[in-house]
């Protein structure tokens, strides 16, 4: 696959999203903001994932799956919409979040009606899969919704631990990218062990890229252009964070404790440089870019088994096309 194929997928799906003609129905403020969200772009990954697992499985045009993949962008736009109103964000892609732009009570009613409309466009493409498919569906969208829950917990726990942490980010980051894998295989006829492969496929490489972004975001390479240590100031529970508390001494955690008390109107420049200094002495970042390391490798792993029983090519490609960008 190059660039140009990928981009094919992309302006398909966005050209899809535009004939539900949002701004037609009524009444006009439950869907102008669903339309609004959409309009804003973003790179459409899930929906070209699924599209290429229902190309690998079955040999077929990817454009068969459109409304399954479509149904997929519809539901990740579904929980960024509330995912924004709970983590009170006032932008989303650098313009208002729908909350912000409207109210809270439109946004949640909206996203609630983007999410049956997603349910709705999952079966259009293959109805006599229509039963295995929305069963899919709902686990994925439980294990989602676990996983912000989750989050949520997290944030109040003293006891927060890594697996705990690994957990939360597999159910609310990873397990999309391995559900539209394996529905997408679901839609090709793949058996019950293929779609597995797909699921695990996905999940690996969804594990291995949110904790990639969280290296970043403590440690970006030259040129990466955003706030550094953004998680440090939030005092959110990443990998990180929490393997330089499992490993640090009774002085380093003092220290560490000190910093992360500090409130976000106190130096955050002073935070992060401490808290960055003692994840270099534990020597945090090359941990973490080890566990990266072993999830990319599991990946790498079922990709090989998943060529050897699918066509799986044009998905290789377009996941080394994509393998620098984040999710």
């Amino acid at each position: 696959m190059n660039t140009k194929t990928e981009l094919d997928l992309k302006s398909l799906i966005n050209t899809h999203i535009a004939t539900l003609a949002l701004t037609e129905r009524k009444p006009t403020h439950l869907y102008q903001p669903m339309d609004y969200l959409l309009s804003l772009g973003g790179k459409r990954i899930r929906p070209v994932l699924t599209m290429l697992a229902y190309q690998a499985v079955s040999g077929r045009d990817p454009r068969e799956a459109l409304n399954l993949a479509t149904a997929i962008e519809l539901f990740h736009n579904f929980t960024l919409m509330h995912d924004d109103i709970m983590d009170r964000a006032p932008f989303r892609r650098g313009k208002p979040s729908v909350h912000t732009r409207w109210n809270e009570d439109i946004a949640i009613l909206s996203g609630d009606a983007l999410f049956a409309l997603s349910m709705e466009m999952i079966v259009k493409d293959f109805p006599e899969k229509a039963a295995e498919l929305t069963l899919a569906y709902s686990e994925v969208s439980l294990e989602v919704c676990e996983g912000q829950m989750e989050d949520m917990d997290m944030a109040e726990q003293e006891d927060a631990d890594i697996p705990m942490y690994l957990e939360m980010i597999r159910k609310k980051t990873a397990a999309l990218l391995g559900g539209c894998m394996r529905m997408g295989a679901i839609a090709g006829g793949a058996s019950p062990l293929i779609q597995q492969k797909f699921k695990e496929f996905g999940e690996s490489l969804g594990l291995g890229f949110q904790l990639q972004d969280d290296l970043m975001d403590a440690f970006p390479p030259a040129g990466f252009g955003k706030q550094v240590g953004g998680d440090i100031i939030e005092n959110k529970k990443t990998f990180l964070l929490l393997k330089a508390q499992e490993l640090a001494h009774t002085a380093q955690q003092q220290q560490l404790a000190a910093l992360l008390a500090l409130s976000r109107d106190e130096d955050n420049a002073r935070k992060v440089a401490g808290v960055l200094e003692i994840m270099n002495d534990l020597h945090i970042p090359q941990l973490s870019q080890q566990l990266i390391d072993t999830y990319f490798q599991k990946a790498d792993d079922l990709g090989k088994e998943l060529a050897e029983n699918t066509q799986f090519g044009a998905l290789k490609a377009y996941l080394e096309l994509i393998a620098n960008r984040k999710f």
